[in-house]
């Protein structure tokens, strides 16, 4: 095929929004489907962005112009989505976990696999104009060789802003697995795949309560660590300490990598922009470094899955880093429970950085 990718999304919820924001400015992608349990809610969506179709998943995954399904749904749907989606001839970019388990992550690779078809998993935040130029200085020496790196994600939590915070306490969330992806895959992408992982986690209260919106003043049941801490070994040598953390009154977002010749502190891995600085030890203080790229937003890691779909190349939020990522915390929720060192068994090599250049918005792909 050639020209414009056509893309569907499988979720109407609150993260949509985002998506489509982003994905009906793109030229080289073509929203054309909305799709949600609640069907008059995909069409009030779809209307909104003034997409052409929505309603069921059926409808959309039947119809033929559509190459990539975005899969929003929550993460217990995430494996059945993909490989429903994949079944019926679609590629798959899906929300993060790529799986509730590294066992169906499997399951959706194989079965993509099979079909010849792609997947790709956020985080695409590792795309973003931040990130990338801190991988771009990695590879150019500005701190010597990795050693080492801290990542730490502290906040209060999200019930006091998020309408529906009870699926971001369940199995399958909390802050390792909604918020960690965005530090694993980060760190993944710079130093190379995880080899091993240790970890403690607790719970600080069994029940919250929603802040605000409809169900505001409604307490609920937490399911999950609350708090998690993580040593990292990753297989290329260097290691990491890191926190993930919704008990904290304070909130704090970080990445620092540390080098031979000196530290690099990154940008919040949950956005796509700045700043990003670096110190050596002949330096006073911290240096800015120029941050270029894109900032779009989420859906980078979709259009860079579609213009590799035209060019034949590989993409860089892949089904395997999503893998990759989703065993590491896996692994760091066993050890935890078990108090012993975790190995892990995937091995996803780290993608190359994009061009600095690189334009979402120029149309690339002929018409």
């Amino acid at each position: 095929m050639s020209g414009a990718v056509g893309v569907a999304l499988v979720g109407a919820g609150k993260i949509s929004g985002e998506y489509l924001r982003n994905l009906t400015s793109f030229p080289d992608v073509r929203v054309l489907g909305v799709a949600d349990l609640d069907a008059a809610r995909a069409a009030e969506v779809a209307r909104e962005w003034d997409v052409p179709v929505g309603g069921d998943v059926g409808t959309v995954l039947e119809l033929p112009e559509v190459e990539i399904v975005v899969n929003l749904t929550i993460p217990a749907a995430h494996a059945d989505v993909a490989i429903t989606a994949l079944r019926a001839g679609k590629h798959v970019y899906g929300e993060k976990p790529l799986a509730m388990t590294p066992e169906e992550g499997r399951e959706v690779l194989a079965e993509a696999g099979l079909r010849n078809l792609r997947v790709g998993s956020a985080p695409d935040t590792f795309l973003g104009a931040g990130l990338q130029s801190a991988a771009r200085a990695l590879a150019d020496g500005v701190i010597g060789t990795p050693v080492a790196a801290t990542a730490v994600m502290q906040s209060p939590g999200p019930e006091s802003w998020h309408p529906n915070p009870e699926f971001l306490y369940q199995r399958g969330a909390g802050p390792l697995f909604d918020i960690g992806p965005y530090y694993l895959t980060a760190l993944a992408a710079m130093l190379g795949p995880v080899s091993k992982v240790a970890a403690t986690a607790r719970q600080a209260r069994a029940r919250r309560v929603i802040g605000s919106g409809p169900k505001g003043g409604t307490e609920f049941t937490v399911e999950v660590p609350t708090h998690v801490m993580a040593l990292i070994d990753f297989v290329a040598g260097p290691s990491a300490s890191s926190t993930f953390s919704f008990d904290s009154s304070a909130g704090l977002a970080m990445i620092q990598i540390l080098g031979t010749e000196g530290t690099l502190s990154l940008p919040d891995p949950n956005t796509f922009g700045g700043p990003l600085r670096v110190r050596s030890a002949k330096d006073d203080g911290w240096r800015d470094l120029p941050v270029e790229g894109a900032t779009a937003g989420r859906g980078l890691g979709v259009l860079d899955m579609a213009r590799a779909l035209r060019s034949g190349e590989p993409h860089r939020a892949t089904g395997l880093l999503g893998l990759h990522v989703l065993e590491a915390m896996t692994a760091i929720t066993e050890s935890a429970e078990r108090g012993e060192f975790r190995r892990i068994e995937t091995d996803a090599p780290p993608p190359e950085p994009l061009p600095a250049h690189w334009d979402p918005y120029a149309a690339t792909l002929e018409v």
